[in-house]
This record gives C-alpha cells, structure tokens and sequence, in this order.
C-alpha cells in the first residue's frame, strides 16, 4: 500500500542550512521509498543554495521544488521579531504551505521559540486543545519514552496536562506502536496524595476516563523517565524543559568521562581496544540522531522541529518522523480522542459541582 506524501522544508534552518536538511531529505527519501511511500519535496529558502545542494542529490531533485525567499529567521531572533518578518521567510512559508493544503508536514530547524510561536499563528490549535505541546522521545533503559510537554507552557491546568496525556496516548500508540501505551504524570512522588492541585486534578480526569487510548500509570518520579517505567510522561514545560536539558548535561558528563577514563592509562587504552565493540553498540544505542525530531502536538497541521545542530542523518530521522504521522493518520485519530476526553471531562465537571451542591446543603440543614 503507498501513499501521497508532500514535505515541507524550511531549507535553511538549523545551523547548516541546506549543506544539512538536503542531505537530510535525500537519505529519508531513500528510507521512505523502502516504505512505499510517494513522496515530493517542498523546500523553501535561497534558491541558489539549494539548488547547489540538490544537484549532488539527483533522485531528490526530481521529486522536489524549491521555492525562493532571502527572508531566514536566526537563531538568535526573538518570537516576537521572527513573527514580523515571518510572512516572507523560509520558516514561515513553509508552514504555510501545510496550512494552504500544499504540503502534509513541515521539518525545521530553527528558532524553537519562534517555529512554535508561528506554527500556533498560521496552523492554529487543533479546536478543542487548550495548549499545544512540545513532545520528544527518549532513549530508556527499557522501551523509548515520550515526554511532553518540554518547554511551550510554563504553567498548565489539571485540563492542559490530561489532554497532553491524549496527545502523547496517541502518538505511542500509533507511532511508537505500542498497543496499549501507560501514561504517568511527573511529580515529586509516586503517592496518590502527592504533587499540587494541577497535578492531582490531572489524575483525576485521566482515572475518570473510562476511553482514554491508553493506560493511566499514575505519578511518576523523575528517575522513572532513564527506567523507562511508561511509555508517555506528560508534565509542564518548565519541569520537562529542566528535565530535557539535565539529561542532555548528563550524558555529555557521562561521556566526557568515560572517554577521560579510557585514557587514563596504558592498561585502560588497551581495555579499550577488548571492547570496542560494545562502547559501539552503547554509543548507538544513545545517539541523539536517531531521537531527533520535536513533536509539535496539539496543531491543526504536522510539524516537527530537528535539533539545529544536527547533520543530515539527524536531520532525515526528522523527515521519518514527520511522514510517519501523515502515514499514520495522527492528526485524526488524536482529534477524535481530544473531543471525547473534552465530553469526559465536562461530565466529571459537572458531578463535582453536583456533590459541592449537595454538600452545601447537608452544612446548612446541619446548621439550622
């Protein structure tokens, strides 16, 4: 079975431009064909660049278009400031072409501040999601996870954080392929009593959800997300932001020393040597490249932010992605499960203000 498949690129994101998200798109297509999927190529940026870049690439160059615009958001560029000169850019018109129906998913790789803010503006939230997430996936010592929300809410509600639950439900279930996909909210314990009222008002609705598409875990810690203890870890984007980036220290620290390690001595270089091959297997179990690709959850169109400083092959792990939720009709099938959590939610809602009614009046009878 195949199927039409339209990407959208801002070519010149990330900070390698086209030397990157080209190569990038060439080994995707390669993958991707595997798949038997159609696929065509949108790319948007300097055309003189790109198409320097696509003459080394001659299967991509026949499926692809390249439209031209100087206009590029830096890195260093404020959502605000990106916004303004949005319109004519490469990033901006590349999420427009998913919002006019030209294309089915849109990779970047630049400014996250200013993709998510201008991918809200022109793609817009899906109709009944509050907020829309930022997700990822992680390496584990156990299955992959993915965690959400990591950096586009500071604050959430109980509501943000169920209906994140859903869109993290979904996605494992239909990407990752995990039949029956547990979901835990980070907190500061595991106990029920645990965590504050957004928290415990989260757990609440996804327990009371008698079709929720997955299993609700409960609490979890944050030395559960390296166990792999669930599939999903939903919290708010400024603990999962802090969590992101002390992973990433981590593993830098970890390899730092491991390798200060091998060369510490004769005797440990020539250790190095009897297990080259396992520190090979290790270093691609954990390489970053094969996780690339920020989820942009919760919109009315596909888009997926790569990591800027990744090479083609991290930039085409991406581009799989992407084609992988069109592939898999993600927009859809999240849509239908949002709207019923909405009904569950308005439903528990309303019993809550019920029993408040009826305790109220139980004070006051007791009272006269």
């Amino acid at each position: 079975m195949s199927s039409d498949i339209t990407i959208s690129i801002d070519a010149m994101g990330g900070d390698y431009g086209p030397p990157s998200t080209v190569a990038g798109a060439a080994l995707a297509l390669k993958q991707l064909k595997a798949k038997h999927d159609n696929i065509k190529f949108l790319f948007f940026g300097r055309e003189k660049d790109i198409n320097a870049e696509l003459s080394k690439h001659k299967a991509l160059k026949k499926i692809s278009e390249v439209r031209h615009t100087d206009s590029v958001v830096e890195a260093t560029d404020k959502p605000s400031a990106a916004l303004r000169k949005g319109k004519d850019s490469s990033m901006g018109l590349s999420i427009r072409a998913v919002k006019d129906g030209e294309a089915d998913c849109v990779i970047s790789g630049g400014n996250t501040g200013a993709l998510m803010a201008m991918a809200k503006l022109i793609l817009r939230p899906q109709s009944v999601v509050q907020r829309p997430a930022i997700g990822s996936v992680f390496p584990t010592m156990n299955q992959p996870t993915l965690m959400l929300d990591l950096g586009a809410n500071i604050q959430c509600s109980g509501e943000n954080l169920a209906q994140f639950g859903v869109l993290g439900a979904v996605y494992a279930r239909s990407i990752m392929k995990v039949e029956s996909p547990k979901v835990g909210i980070l907190n500061i314990g595991s106990e029920d009593t645990k965590g504050h009222e957004d928290v415990q008002s989260a757990a609440e609705i996804l327990n009371a959800s008698p079709n929720f598409p997955g299993e609700y875990y409960g609490f979890v810690e944050g030395n559960d997300i390296a166990k792999g203890t669930v599939d999903v870890i939903v919290t708010d984007g400024f603990t999962g932001n802090v969590a992101l980036k002390t992973a990433e220290g981590i593993g830098k620290m970890s390899q730092t020393f491991i390798k200060d390690a091998f060369k510490s001595s004769l005797f440990a270089m020539l250790g190095y040597l009897f297990c080259f091959g396992a520190m090979g297997r290790l270093k691609k179990k954990l390489d970053p490249r094969d996780y690339n690709g920020g989820l942009f959850l919760g919109l009315q169109g596909i888009c997926i932010k790569s990591h800027g400083g990744m090479d083609a092959y991290g930039f085409s792990r991406a581009v799989e992605v992407g084609a992988q939720m069109v592939r898999n009709d993600y927009l859809e099938k999240v849509s239908k499960e949002i709207e019923r959590l909405v009904t569950e939610t308005e439903a528990l809602e309303a019993g809550n203000e019920d029993e408040k009614a009826v305790e109220e009046k139980a004070k006051t009878a007791t009272a006269k």
